[in-house]
């Protein structure tokens, strides 16, 4: 049985048939079969809004931002500069001069990391992180610590995948300059209590930055409300496309940060006697950007934005409950990861069958999942396992799918049976 809040039966306001039409890649076949997408952790499909606005920025009016007095580097600059304003609406951000273009979550980590921790980072200093986080919010921080002789702080969780507030409290102190943490895992699905984290870092005047890459897409994002000082997330994930995500932070912290990558667009005045940089956000965006990419995140942000991101949580929690009742009363099926809060993931393993055997065998049903340890290896050794199946939904998936999703597995049971 599932062990979710429970399942949401009313009407969301979503007409989902509408938007799984506004999907071309959706409407295929693979293996001979409909193709039921479930791998939304990984990346989103992009409606054809987002495809047409990258299109039309490449055919009518793409040149160099900033830098041309020409009309198309004009209309360029005026359409990329224009989605830090979206971004700030969708986090319900202070400034648009704190929305910082990168190449993805990963990116703006590092920055933060680069930029921001490590100009004020000495040997036996602290960064806190959780056992469950990503990849991309644990190698980066053990690199500063090697370089730095810091050391990184790990807070374990439970069984059901779940922190506990006290252990948070437990490793802040004097010593920690930076706590770091995914706002929902991308391998056990658990919304973390990331505003209460907040405030108890800042109690001890310790910043926050959180790893939102696995949120942005499946709920309203305040990043006031939370109390973060930092905030990153992946532009492919947000049905936008590959390779442009953003970093805010607060404009105070980025004020007093050096730049990390050096070059074109990002400067004042050069000379070889020195340079003066650009002010926020500009200083932190060198080079010639994904502009087109930059572009198509704000269309696919005011999308969803104009969908609702309470209605897209509402939709998407009615899946996974569902999903977790079903196959949570599967014989021989293990569900990884029953956090009593969850968005977008169904974790799990089965007696009979690899990981891999199940992505297979799902995928000639038509079924896209996801199999390996996500990038996540830290969390399979917690529960001592080397991966797990994993099916993510998003805004467009339907119970229909967990229905054909579920039948397949019964077929991965009898098979290996």
């Amino acid at each position: 049985m599932s062990h979710l809040d429970p399942v949401v039966t009313g009407d969301t306001g979503l007409d989902v048939e509408a938007i799984r039409a506004q999907f071309p890649i959706l409407h295929q076949e693979i293996n001979g079969k409909p193709l039921v997408y479930l791998d939304n952790g990984a990346t989103a499909q992009k409606p054809a809004v987002v495809i047409d606005a990258v299109s039309h920025c490449y055919r009518s009016y793409y040149a160099n931002i900033h830098r041309g007095v020409h009309d198309l580097s004009q209309r360029s600059t005026t359409a990329f500069e224009g989605v830090r304003g979206t971004v700030q609406r969708f986090l319900n951000a202070p400034s648009q001069e704190e929305v910082i273009f990168t190449r993805g979550t990963t990116e703006g980590i590092n920055l933060v990391a680069n930029s921001f921790v490590r100009p004020n980072l000495s040997a036996g200093d602290e960064i806190l992180v959780t056992g469950m986080e990503h990849h991309s919010n644990i190698v980066p921080w053990q690199l500063l610590c090697e370089a730095t002789g810091a050391k990184l702080v790990v807070v374990p969780f439970s069984d059901a995948g779940e922190i506990d507030l006290g252990d948070v409290t437990a490793r802040i102190n004097a010593r920690t300059k930076l706590v770091s943490v995914i706002h929902v895992s991308n391998a056990l699905g658990t919304i973390n209590p990331v505003a209460e984290i907040a405030r108890l870092a800042h109690e001890r005047d310790v910043p926050v930055l959180l790893d939102g890459a696995q949120s942005a897409p499946h709920m309203p994002v305040d990043v006031q409300s939370l109390g973060c000082d930092f905030y990153v997330f992946s532009g492919h994930k947000t049905y936008g496309p590959s390779g442009v995500g953003v970093l805010w932070g607060r404009y105070a912290l980025l004020e007093s940060m050096p730049p990390w990558h050096g070059g074109g667009d990002m400067i004042k005045t050069v000379s070889f006697e020195g340079t003066e940089f650009a002010e926020p956000p500009q200083r932190f965006e060198a080079g010639t950007p994904n502009i087109a990419g930059v572009i198509g995140l704000g269309v696919a942000l005011d999308w969803l934005m104009g969908l609702g991101l309470d209605r897209i949580a509402a939709h998407e929690a009615d899946l996974l409950a569902y999903a977790h009742e079903q196959v949570g009363a599967m014989d021989g099926v293990r569900i990884i990861g029953n956090a009593r809060h969850k968005a977008g993931a169904l974790s799990f393993v089965m007696n009979e069958a690899h990981p891999h055997d199940i992505g297979t065998i799902l995928d000639n049903d038509g079924i896209a999942i996801r199999s390996g340890h996500h990038c996540a290896q830290p969390v399979m050794q917690r529960y001592g396992i080397p991966a797990t199946a994993r099916a993510s939904f998003g805004v467009y998936n339907t119970r229909a799918e967990v229905d054909r999703l579920v039948a397949s597995i019964d077929k991965v049971k009898r098979l290996f049976a």
